[in-house]
């Protein structure tokens, strides 16, 4: 049986080693998804560093997507929305790399795949932590499921209408 224990005064799942080993990974996964989703969002979209960090945020989201499976699969009662979020943040992003992969017209697929993605990460971050959290665990447990989304919502849809000008402003001046 897998009990719950503290880590760094951070409540944890399970002590057991295999437990502990894919939440290593999970966790290094996470702080590489955050950065590397954030260096891409703020890039210049197209260029180098853009497509690397994008690249490197995708591999991310893919490995917290794996180990999330296998932690909620350990704990299944208590972690099953865990593999939901993270399913739905794989989903997403991956429709989003598809999308440029694909090389679909218009950034519009891209962007809210890629920052729906994002946010769900975050979403899923702050329901399983935000209880544990200074500040934070003073907030209603729907904050960690609303709060995210309405940050990141207005955030995804002003990259839609500020890229569908400039893809508007590009054709309008080759023609």
């Amino acid at each position: 049986m897998l009990t719950a224990s503290r880590i760094l005064s951070t409540e944890v799942g399970s002590t057991a080693p295999v437990f502990l080993a894919f939440l290593a990974i999970h966790v290094l996964g996470g702080i590489t998804a955050v950065v590397s989703g954030a260096i891409a969002a703020i890039t210049r979209k197209g260029s180098p560093r853009h497509i690397h960090a994008g690249r490197w945020y995708y591999r991310a989201i893919t490995v917290l997507f794996i180990t999330a499976t296998i932690l909620a699969a350990m704990r299944w009662r208590q972690d099953y929305y865990l593999f939901i979020l993270g399913a739905t943040a794989f989903a997403a992003a991956t429709i989003g790399y598809q999308h440029r992969r694909r090389h679909r017209p218009g950034d519009t697929g891209h962007i809210a795949g890629m920052g729906s993605a994002y946010v769900v990460m975050l979403t899923a971050f702050y329901v399983d932590n935000g209880p544990h959290l200074p500040l934070w665990d003073r907030l209603p447990t729907l904050t960690f499921w609303l709060l995210p989304s309405a940050i990141g919502a207005p955030i995804i849809a002003r990259a839609i209408i500020r890229a569908r000008r400039r893809a508007r402003g590009y054709r309008q001046g080759e023609g």
